[in-house]
């Protein structure tokens, strides 16, 4: 399975690919794709779609793993980040790629043991788990977080997603067997 994680921006977009054979995970790649200051939103936005879809084209993933929206402060930046992650999705669909999303406190729990780690702290656990030579930049580093938080948590996820199955929720949904006997004992009344 290859996994790219992607941490969608506006200006800077972090992706990050892992290679998963059994159990043994691997760097494959990861860069950042900057868009220039100067260039309106939707100009921005294209050169990144441009950008990630090559990385697409060219790595081939299975699954990319997406950082899922989160409480801003700043309404303004929470929009462009809105705007980003539609890009990213969008991209991921058009080349059919399975997609994945992941609170930033979870990956940070699964990379660091600490919700609250700084992203700092997160990039030099990359650099660990990864055996990289350096550490990656922010953006790449986090995109390597999402990639690796899918591989440890997306079997878990598909399991419990399967485990609530609408035909397993309707089974859940029965009456159990003590119900049954109730009911029959009152009805018996």
């Amino acid at each position: 399975m290859v996994v790219l994680g992607i941490d969608p921006g506006t200006r800077h977009l972090g992706w990050g690919v892992v290679h998963v054979a059994g159990n043994r995970v691997s760097h494959l790649a990861h860069g950042v794709l900057h868009a220039a200051d100067k260039l309106s939103l939707p100009e921005r936005l294209l050169l990144l779609e441009t950008g990630l879809l090559e990385v697409i084209d060219r790595l081939q993933p299975t699954v990319g793993s997406v950082e899922t929206l989160f409480f801003h402060k700043d309404a303004q930046a929470a929009a462009k980040l809105g705007h980003a992650r539609g890009m990213v999705l969008l991209s991921l669909q058009r080349r059919n790629v399975a997609v994945a999303e992941y609170q930033p406190a979870r990956v940070k729990s699964m990379i660091t043991g600490r919700g609250s780690a700084e992203k700092s702290q997160v990039a030099q656990m990359i650099r660990i788990l990864l055996n990289l030579k350096e550490i990656p930049e922010e953006d790449a580093a986090d995109a390597l977080a999402l990639a690796i938080t899918h591989v440890r948590r997306g079997p878990l996820d598909d399991r419990l997603a399967a485990a609530a199955s609408p035909v397993s929720l309707v089974l859940a949904s029965l009456p159990t067997a003590r119900a049954l006997a109730m009911r029959r004992r009152k009805s018996a009344v």
